[in-house]
Parts: structure tokens; sequence; C-alpha cells
């Protein structure tokens, strides 16, 4: 039986950050608000958000940005639903088993569920 190592390098997040959108951008739920609402430059998004999730599992303080606003902007464009939160989570945490396990995969679903929640709420307060 093969078994997965742990995310351990700026590498590894690249490589689940391409394969997470991958899915994202396939998704019926989703997906059209990356492919058609933002209309997302992925060789400039994937980056950053490598660089978000870098700063967030491995203590590497790269991310500088605010992520929040963001996405305030774009819920003023689509009101960002409950449900959408929930297919980003399940897309993430599934993407995420398929490359992925150990500890540090467990802090980014944690983490992941904890930013979810956060924004739909805050989402919601607007």
């Amino acid at each position: 039986m093969d078994t997965k190592k742990d995310i351990e390098s700026r590498h590894d997040i690249e490589l689940f950050v391409r394969a997470f959108y991958e899915k994202i951008k396939q998704n019926e739920q989703i997906g059209f608000i990356f492919n058609n609402i933002v209309a997302i430059n992925w060789e400039h998004h994937i980056p950053v958000i490598t660089d978000f999730w870098d700063t967030i599992l491995l203590d590497h303080p790269v991310y500088t940005k605010n992520a929040m606003a963001v996405h305030y902007d774009l819920n003023r464009i689509i009101p960002l639903k409950k449900e959408y939160f929930e297919t980003w989570l399940t897309i993430f945490n599934a993407a995420l088993d398929e490359l992925f396990e150990g500890e540090i995969v467990n802090l980014a679903k944690t983490r992941a569920a904890s930013i979810a929640a956060v924004m739909e709420f805050k989402m919601k307060s607007l």
C-alpha cells in the first residue's frame, strides 16, 4: 500500500493548490465564480495563494495581502452563500486527501474550516 507524505515544503503546497484549483474550475456549483465572475489570472493567483498557505501552514511569513478585502469585493459582485463555502471546503479537503496525509494536512483542514466559517459569517454581515 502506498503511503502519502505530509505537506513539508512550499513545493508541496503549490502542488496541492494547483490540484485544488483544477477541481474548483470544473465544479458546477462554484467554478463559475472563478471562471466567469472573477476571471482569475491563474499564473498570478497560484503563487499568491501558495504564499497564503505557506504562511499559515509552515510559518513562512510570505503572505502580506488582506485576504478578506478581496472576498468583500467579490461578495459585492455576487453574494457568497453558505453553500459556496461548504463546496469550497469539500473540494479543499478532497484535494488534500488525494495527495497528502499527516499532521500538517490535518492543520490545513482545520484552518480551512475556520477560514470558511469566518468568511461566511462576515459576508452575511455585510
